[in-house]
């Protein structure tokens, strides 16, 4: 027996006054109406209504129950209309997880586009260069970056995560402009300190630049190594140096002069980036409109836009 479709049929019975009624009111025959309501009964093991030739009533514990079901077919109605609402608007909290530069520089402002668009929705984002798991961490959505490993989450492409070398004016003005990737041999060069493992490891004593013969790979030395991109992003600004940092970074520096692009003609290593999340969990509306959000904010635009 269905519980919930035989206390539909219950109350339809009881304010249609008849069994008749009741069928046209559900879309069912008589008979099966009143195998509902015997089904009902023996459940319960009480009777519901009292039934005569002419006439059918309320016994007075089928009153008490019958105000309970409208009680319970309210509550699932409201659950339904709750539901539906819940597909149609964005709400709740949204957790997302992303590289620390990329986070700060580039998915803080746009997220500020996100919320005035969706103004029911809150955002509790953490920023960590350590591969978070969206299941065990309860995230809904990550972006990461380099090579992703085989899983059933779904990975949208972005556009990829570039580097620029750069320097301020006050260094190249004190030490001169590197023309070719060698001259960078002679330049205080400052470095980020991969952790172990991490395969970007070797760009901390060798940079890797892409020009018209090839790859080239270039010892470089300096007065600081730094495991932060925002550290190395201050010295540099303060003249320390000539640096390679992300163009999400960078790029609003390069635009103004506070910073200097050199060597424009060779190509830095590159990481591909993703936007990763369970599949299931896209049919949240929450998630599927920062998803099409982050898909037109940086699959294809520069990130330095």
């Amino acid at each position: 027996m269905d519980l919930f479709q035989a206390m539909t049929v219950f109350v339809k019975v009881v304010e249609t006054g008849s069994m008749t009624a009741a069928a046209q009111e559900c879309g069912l025959s008589t008979t099966m109406v009143g195998n509902h309501l015997r089904a009902l009964e023996q459940r319960l093991g009480v009777s519901l209504l009292s039934r005569t030739t002419r006439r059918q009533r309320l016994t007075e514990f089928g009153h008490g129950y019958y105000q309970r079901c409208l009680e319970v077919l309210g509550l699932v109605a409201d659950s339904e209309r709750l539901a539906e609402q819940t597909q149609a608007a964005p709400q709740g909290t949204l957790r997302v997880t992303a590289p620390e530069t990329f986070g700060a520089t580039c998915l803080a402002p746009a997220l500020s586009r996100f919320v005035a668009c969706y103004p029911q929705v809150k955002v509790d984002v953490t920023l960590s260069n350590r591969r978070m798991d969206l299941i065990d961490s309860a995230f809904d959505v990550a972006l990461r970056l380099g090579n992703l490993e085989p899983s059933s989450l779904i990975a949208r492409p972005l556009r990829d995560y570039t580097l620029s070398l750069c320097a301020a004016p006050a260094y190249l003005a004190r030490r001169g402009t590197p023309r070719t990737p060698a001259d960078l041999q002679a330049h205080d060069c400052l470095a980020f300190s991969y952790p172990a493992g991490d395969d970007w490891a070797s760009v901390e004593k060798q940079w890797r630049l892409h020009g018209p013969d090839g790859d080239i790979l270039v010892p470089v030395d300096g007065p600081m190594v730094m495991n932060s991109t925002a550290g190395l992003y201050h010295a540099a600004l303060a003249g320390m140096g000539v640096v390679m940092l992300p163009d999400a970074q960078v790029g609003h520096d390069l635009h103004s002069g506070r910073l200097v692009r050199l060597l424009p003609d060779y190509r830095l290593p590159s990481r591909a980036m993703h936007l990763v999340y369970a599949q299931d969990r896209y049919r949240l509306p929450k998630l599927r409109c920062f998803v099409e959000f982050a898909l037109q904010e940086w699959q294809g635009k520069r990130q330095t836009a």
